[in-house]
């Protein structure tokens, strides 16, 4: 509406403007002035005349003082007989200049019509434009029910994506080349009577490669590949995401075979009637229409629909009954060895030093994505370039690492002497009961520069991936975590805010043992039920299904877990002390020790860990 009131001022503004020039072109003082032809005969007598323009019957008159005139002649004769009928001197008549124009009939009728046709033209050209600026409007109003899927050409070999881009995932992509065949072959699997498998759903956690497979899927297939998000579907018109999805698959099917992928199918694919105040008549009515439609494919429709989400236990049941998403295929978190497989798949095409340990990388980022591997390798590219670097060496990596972990450093964060020396003690406390414990993850880096909202950190990662967690490992990573705690009030008597991530993550490790994983002396049980609200997909609270005494039972024995971990930490500090010493001391001077200076210094202590495991 705005654009279409500022066009229309603008041809109003210029309807004026032509308008007035136009009258002032016509004015009275800018015409030549009429005279007689004794009145000319008079001036050419009186040497006043410089240049007469004869065009028909018109004399157009130019005067020595530059004035225009205009004067007609006697059709009948010409003009010299004509002027010498009024007696003019042929003498002064020979010192003007006299030229004959044949006026041509296209610039009579444009100098006759011309002024008024052209408000004419602007008048109706302004209608014009009234006119399609409402057709567009017409045209966008009928477009806004069609789908607004983005089509992949298969074609186009420079964007096109296939497994070999794919690091991993083995078990993943041998399922979904079953698809990839039928699509290329659907032929052979009617034969045999095979039904086509309508659809496939992609589980798994953020940044672990779901769209980037679905790509591959039509890559490898060599298909039309049909992308769109769940949320493009919702529009607060109620019926426009149902036909939007009709648009989608009617699109699909005449290109087919084809793919169809709905990202975060969560959006319009949640419980249909459960939150609060009921369900969403726009959503609702989006999913029936998907529903129907993968219900209402022929056996012959080669068109598979790929769908993605982080939520499978939100969906709804309709969903992911047999017949519909008929695959469901779960894309993990990468293991060591295919995290080193897509680093080095990310470090392709940049200057990457051949001092560069890639394995090294991969262990030291346990539970990274492929989306956080790819953003630590660029992180690195831009540390090299900011440092004039031609390469991409070890040492810009590995700070990459800790800031997509923990943030950027915060070197203009100017800590005073007394709580610099806090947080050296306090991390490190952390690594040294970390160190001292056999069950605990190693420390590969111990520093107190600050990142993020952490005055310093303490970089434990497994020499190995861990798919299970047992009652020893989460003891030794108790004690570890109070590790800091118990520096603080062994070294100074007294405690700082420091710890408090630290206590919370200890507590809620101890409370988890104790109601979900039945480490604990009140015996192989669970407490507890968490209620999710689908339409928030968080968690709001949590059913007790336990006593009043049984929660006091279970707040008394995650004290006791956590009381135990304090007294196991601060009996290895102790123990430990001048080892803490000098590594607090090493912290102070060089502000970061890395894997092996902290190795050595802590093999330095003499004193064995007297401690058992309980």
């Amino acid at each position: 509406m705005e654009k279409l009131l500022k066009n229309f001022w603008t041809l109003l503004i210029l309807f004026f403007v032509v308008s007035g020039i136009l009258i002032l072109v016509e004015t009275p003082q800018n015409k030549p002035a009429d005279i007689s032809l004794s009145e000319l005969v008079e001036q050419i007598n009186q040497e006043k005349v410089k240049t007469i323009a004869i065009k028909g019957n018109e004399l157009f008159i130019t005067l020595k003082d530059e004035k225009q005139a205009k004067a007609s002649k006697e059709s009948e004769s010409s003009l010299t007989e004509t002027l010498a009928n009024y007696g003019v001197n042929t003498d002064r008549l020979k010192e003007v200049s006299l030229t004959v124009e044949d006026p041509s009939g296209t610039s009579y009728w444009a100098a006759l019509l011309l002024p008024f046709l052209l408000p004419f033209l602007l008048i109706a050209g302004f209608i014009w434009f009234m006119m399609r600026q409402a057709q567009r409007g017409n045209s966008q109003a009928l477009s806004f029910g069609m789908s607004k899927a983005r089509i992949l050409d298969p074609k186009d070999k420079r964007k096109r994506i296939t497994f070999k881009d794919i690091a991993g995932a083995i078990e993943a992509k041998q399922e979904l080349e079953e698809i990839v065949e039928f699509l290329k072959h659907p032929k052979k699997f009617l034969a045999m009577g095979a039904k086509i498998p309508k659809g496939v759903l992609l589980l798994g956690p953020p940044g672990t490669g779901k769209t980037l497979m679905a790509k591959a899927v039509a890559g490898e297939a060599g298909v039309p590949f049909f992308n769109i998000s769940g949320s493009e579907f919702v529009e607060m018109f109620v019926g426009v995401g149902a036909s939007r999805v009709r648009d989608l698959f009617k699109q699909a099917k005449k290109n087919a075979p084809s793919i169809v992928f709905i990202d975060e199918i969560d959006a319009v694919g949640r419980h249909r009637g459960a939150g609060l105040g009921g369900g969403h008549d726009e959503r609702e009515q989006t999913l029936n229409q998907i529903l129907v439609e993968m219900d209402g494919f022929e056996t012959e429709t080669s068109v598979i629909v790929i769908a993605a989400t982080n939520r499978p236990d939100v969906l709804d049941p309709a969903l992911l009954r047999p017949g519909r998403f008929d695959r469901r295929v779960t894309m993990d978190l990468p293991d060591i060895s295919e995290r080193e497989q897509i680093l080095k798949i990310h470090s392709k095409g940049k200057p990457v030093a051949d001092s560069v340990d890639i394995r090294r990388l991969a262990e030291r980022t346990p539970g990274f994505s492929g989306a956080d591997l790819a953003n630590l390798v660029n992180e690195a590219a831009i540390l090299a370039t900011r440092r004039d670097k031609k390469t991409i060496d070890m040492d810009e990596l590995i700070l990459s690492i800790e800031k997509v972990i923990l943030g950027p450093e915060r070197k203009s964060k100017v800590m005073n002497p007394r709580e610099k020396e806090i947080v050296a003690y306090h991390e490190g406390g952390h690594a040294l009961v970390a160190a001292s414990l056999p069950h605990a993850d190693p420390v590969h880096k111990v520093s107190i520069v600050s990142r993020g909202h952490a005055g310093g950190y303490t970089l434990a990662v497994p020499s190995e991936d861990k798919y299970l967690h047992s009652e020893a490992y989460f003891l030794d990573e108790l004690a570890t975590l109070l590790g800091g705690y118990a520096s603080e009030k062994l070294v100074f008597n007294d405690t700082t805010t420091g710890p408090s991530n630290d206590l919370e993550r200890a507590t809620h490790m101890a409370r988890s043992m104790v109601t979900r994983y039945g480490m604990s002396q009140l015996g192989a049980r669970t407490f507890g039920h968490k209620d999710e609200l689908v339409f928030l997909g968080k968690e709001l609270h949590e059913e007790r299904n336990y006593s009043e005494e049984t929660a006091e039972r279970i707040d008394k024995e995650v004290t006791r877990l956590i009381e135990n971990a304090f007294k196991k930490a601060t009996t290895i500090l102790t123990t430990r002390r001048e080892t803490l010493n000098a590594i607090a001391t090493t912290l102070l001077e060089k502000e970061t020790i890395e894997k092996d200076e902290f190795e050595a210094l802590v093999k330095q202590s003499l004193s064995p860990s007297p401690l058992s495991h309980s």
